[in-house]
């Protein structure tokens, strides 16, 4: 499975990209936004779009999401354009984040759908976001996205609505007695979407979004999604175990001082 890091922050993109496990970046409009305006209060002086050549040139050789902020079909082909060719030249790794159904009012508009196959016809690649259902993933990838995100940690809040938790807090994969349209957790729902693609022969990837917690990353793994993408407080989470740190406290108690002639600590 390859790891995305969800994340506009360029700081984080550097550090993940350094240690060498990350495989691609997601961002959105928010994401974006609140990073530019923290860089301009501290006083750096940059514009949004000499930002963004900033992370997809640290995340060269890697695929980066951009999304569109329009609602309308022909706006997002015309958006998704735009920032294609703008932006693609950078470091040949965009890649246009579209919503599976951009209606404001729950109805079931195909413009997100329209605006996919458009793009994806134009040779721009897609990753199809706000997926709930899997039959949502089924029509985006019908429709020619490269990437299909279906959110785990929004479909989890929705399931234990009522209840007192924190976001980053764990949800079990088999659920709790409850279900969203036949779907008990955000793992079972990243599950039925692998099920589903691996059954007919889809060649779109599954994209896990919206994961809160480091045990959520490896249910990801097991469920099959080709990609996880995870904040970067849920890498660092992913690395930590007490016994670990436990263990380098003692190796480093017991090291013997001959080790220090293979420039090992004196």
């Amino acid at each position: 499975m390859k790891i995305f890091l969800d994340s506009a922050i360029l700081s984080e993109i550097e550090e993940s990209y350094a240690s060498g496990i990350v495989d691609g970046v997601t961002t959105n409009p928010s994401l974006m936004k609140k990073a530019v305006e923290e860089l301009k209060r501290s006083g750096e002086n940059v514009s949004l779009e000499s930002y963004i050549k900033k992370i997809l040139l640290a995340a060269k050789g890697t695929p980066v999401s951009l999304e569109v902020t329009s609602t309308e079909y022909g706006d997002m082909v015309k958006e998704g354009k735009t920032l294609y060719r703008k932006f693609n030249v950078v470091a040949k790794n965009v890649v246009i984040k579209i919503p599976v159904n951009s209606s404001l009012e729950n109805q079931g508009s195909f413009d997100g759908i329209k605006a996919i196959r458009a793009l994806s016809r134009a040779g721009i690649p897609v990753n199809c976001t706000l997926i709930f259902t899997p039959e949502q993933a089924l029509l985006a990838a019908k429709a020619g996205a490269k990437f299909v995100s279906p959110f785990a940690g929004r479909i989890d809040d929705a399931l234990r609505e009522g209840e007192s938790f924190d976001k980053s807090d764990y949800y079990p994969a088999i659920g709790k007695g409850k279900h969203d349209n036949g779907v008990v957790s955000g793992v079972d729902l990243v599950a039925q979407c692998v099920r589903i693609f691996k059954m007919h022969g889809i060649k779109s990837r599954v994209l896990a979004a919206s994961i809160r917690n480091a045990r959520q990353l490896r249910e990801m793994a097991l469920a099959g999604a080709d990609i996880a993408t995870v904040p970067f407080y849920v890498l660092k989470d992913a690395i930590k175990h007490a016994k670990t740190a436990e263990g380098m406290r003692k190796f480093t108690e017991d090291i013997v001082p001959e080790y220090a002639v293979f420039g090992g600590k004196k």
